[in-house]
């Protein structure tokens, strides 16, 4: 028995929305709940051409607003004294900053190596 499946999928949306839509998040265009349905309509749309195109294994958690090394990072809670990390849920402003670094409310970090 042969069965079909991939090792990931292209994550940005076929006309580049989710970069479209991280750059309007960074602008202040958009907002952190348009932004989030803004992946989440990506996600459905990569998840079902998959499922369309007969797949019997479709790759999941392949998903990133950035960079999966990232992700891990933030999996594990390897997050820099210099983010002021609770310990609890990084939010995406945290998550950005550790990424492009942050210049906000008279805070001045640099992103993550």
């Amino acid at each position: 028995m042969v069965l079909a499946t991939n090792l990931g999928f292209p994550r940005i949306g076929g006309k580049r929305e989710l970069k479209k839509a991280v750059e309007g998040y960074w602008k202040g265009k958009l907002s952190q709940d348009e932004l989030q349905a803004t992946a989440r309509d990506i996600r459905m749309q990569n998840w079902t051409m998959q499922k369309n195109a007969g797949l019997d294994h479709i790759p999941s958690n392949d998903f990133s607003y950035y960079d999966q090394m990232l992700d891990m990072s933030c999996l594990v809670g390897a997050v820099p004294a210099r983010y002021d990390w609770d310990g609890g849920d990084i939010d995406l402003d945290r998550y950005f900053a550790m990424a492009r670094g942050s210049q906000t409310d008279g805070h001045d970090v640099i992103a993550m190596e």
